[in-house]
């Protein structure tokens, strides 16, 4: 049984090569190369040309090889076949540090430090102890879970607000419309992972970031995204960080990708940007999932962690 490895973006050598390695008894193909079609029974995927999985009519099962799959969901042609996420603890993990390593940015005052530094100036500022920091993490799926543990262990308070109701020990959870205004209110560093839906795309707009806490020790609010780039309204943070409603942000996801050279978001005031590699997914160890599932899959066991079509994640 072949599988089918088609990623746009990705350098596919390394997710080739490491599918070989985990699975030398199977045959893995590349898109675009010369194989046999009737051969394919699973894909891995990212960001594939729209209409392009619907040609493999033997296809039992596609992977999204990322955290999200709205790049699979939003294709009108997508064949009627369980769509597997990615849940791996690498993947995770990498999630969990960017968060950490954002919110402590912002909580330790790097910005003012960093441009310090650079003007040769000591300038100390206060540094608040993080248990006086309200975190608010939107979304409290795999991702926003582990990083609320981390955060919480780091002694900082944790809010999470997601579609449907959650609860998790240490958290104080809030859902649904009713519960994103409590939500805002109670949270200095609002962390976004959600995925992108119909009610989440452009979300995060001029009247989410305005009902933030604005009475926490930072100052006013710092917004963080590392969960899709148009959940977010990029003017609206753009305007608030100019005009200091907004005190500071980190982004990873952007409505565009690669961020192009003119957008307003590289001269922002006290923005941290990295290129989309906040859970930046490792061949090896997504492949050793990957067949692991299929191996476990091919027994009679259902696969694990299947998109649910209807809410889009």
């Amino acid at each position: 049984m072949t599988i089918l490895v088609a990623v746009r973006g990705w350098k596919p050598d390394h997710w080739i090569h490491a599918l070989r390695q985990a699975a030398p008894d199977r045959t893995v193909v590349l898109a675009g190369d010369d194989f046999d079609p009737a051969a394919v029974r699973y894909a891995l995927v990212w960001k594939p040309e729209p209409g392009y999985l619907k040609t493999f009519e033997k296809l039992k099962a596609i992977f999204s090889l990322g955290a999200g799959v709205d790049h699979l969901t939003t294709d009108p042609d997508l064949p009627d076949l369980p769509v597997v996420r990615i849940v791996d603890p690498d993947l995770t993990g990498r999630m969990t540090e960017w968060v950490v390593l954002n919110v402590l940015l912002h909580h330790r005052r790097h910005a003012h430090y960093a441009a310090a530094q650079a003007a040769g100036n000591w300038r100390p500022l206060r540094q608040w102890a993080a248990g006086a920091v309200r975190v608010g993490i939107m979304g409290l799926g795999e991702l926003g879970r582990d990083a609320a543990r981390a955060l919480l262990a780091l002694g900082f308070k944790v809010n999470g607000w997601s579609r449907s109701e959650k609860r998790m020990d240490g958290v104080d959870c809030f859902h649904g419309t009713e519960g994103l205004a409590p939500f805002l209110a109670g949270t200095d560093i609002l962390v976004s992972l959600l995925p992108l839906t119909a009610e989440t795309e452009n979300l995060i707009d001029r009247a989410v970031i305005d009902a933030l806490a604005k009475d926490g020790p930072l100052g006013g609010p710092v917004i963080l995204n590392a969960g899709r780039g148009r959940s977010l309204v990029e003017a609206d943070l753009v305007d608030a960080l100019a005009d200091g409603r907004v005190k500071g942000a980190s982004l990873d996801v952007f409505a565009s990708e690669p961020l192009p050279a003119e957008s307003p978001l590289w001269r922002a005031p006290n923005l941290f940007i990295t290129p989309h590699v906040a859970a930046e997914s490792d061949p090896v160890a997504l492949s050793r999932y990957v067949i692991g599932e299929i191996a476990a899959y091919e027994t009679g066991r259902p696969l694990r962690h299947l998109v649910d079509r209807r809410k889009g994640y």
